[in-house]
């Protein structure tokens, strides 16, 4: 852990250590160093019932870059809305985005004290581009779209990215009403691109990992079907190859053979 203070102009943070968190499970699978005890444990336990989840985080930052390269080089994006930005690692957006358009301008928002004690880390921009961290909840889009005005223009299109994000809403609160109002204050040409957990390779294995680490104490993750991952992308035009496992969306080309699916689907889609 390091010891960073919080950033200026932001209440003292509290950070519950006794209780495992995904955003340090994330980062402990990917083998970073910003995770308690309490974190190391459930990801153990959760990583023994289920090995694939150290491939899927680690395919989650493949497909980020493959999504980000084709947002800001294809398809000519220049603004992105990054909810659920997780902490701090190896090509964030911004710098994937940076890379290959040095003007884009980047928002990244997430409710956990850890990620902003971190956020630094996520305000190095470009002369010519802009990045910005707004500490707010997934489940307060008016919130998070207020603020994200403030470095966003609204009037140009932008890549709302929902990277593993959405399993922590549950049902109940009805993330695919919380996707479209997003949505819905974006101009046309903008793109949704996401990504979250299903079961259709593992099997009880997996369940069981999932119902280990929701009784935990942590905020529940909720595995969804195909059917549900692919109506988050209602009313908009799905970029080929559609809703895939993770690393058949657009592969890096390779000489061997062609990956494995995994338990998780992905997608990226036009508003028109």
């Amino acid at each position: 852990m390091t010891n960073e203070p919080p950033l200026p102009d932001t209440p003292a943070l509290k950070i519950d250590t006794s209780v495992p968190h995904g955003a340090r499970m994330w980062n402990y699978w990917l083998g970073g160093k910003d995770y308690y005890p309490v974190d190391q444990v459930a990801g153990d336990q959760f990583s023994e019932t289920f090995p694939d989840i150290v491939d899927i985080a680690r395919l989650s930052r493949h497909l980020l870059a493959r999504i980000v390269r084709y947002l800001a080089g294809e398809a000519g994006v220049r603004q992105f809305l990054d909810v659920g930005t997780g902490l701090p690692t190896v090509d964030n957006t911004h710098e994937l985005a940076q890379r290959t358009a040095p003007s884009s301008r980047v928002v990244y928002v997430d409710n956990d004290p850890l990620v902003l004690m971190h956020a630094r880390a996520l305000l190095v921009s470009t002369p010519e581009g802009a990045t910005d961290y707004i500490d707010a909840d997934l489940r307060d889009p008016d919130t998070i779209l207020a603020r994200a005005a403030a470095t966003l223009d609204f009037n140009e299109p932008v890549a709302l990215m929902l990277m593993g994000i959405l399993g922590y809403a549950s049902d109940q609160e009805n993330p695919h009403a919380i996707v479209k109002r997003l949505m819905d204050a974006l101009p046309s040409g903008s793109y949704l691109a996401m990504w979250d957990g299903v079961n259709l390779v593992t099997g009880a294995a997996l369940d069981e990992a999932q119902d280990n680490y929701n009784e935990s104490g942590g905020v529940p993750y909720n595995l969804r079907s195909p059917e549900q991952i692919t109506a988050f992308f209602d009313g908009l035009e799905l970029v080929e190859p559609g809703v895939v496992s993770l690393p058949l969306w657009r592969p890096d080309p390779s000489p061997f053979e062609v990956p494995s699916a995994v338990d998780a689907l992905c997608g990226v889609a036009r508003k028109p």
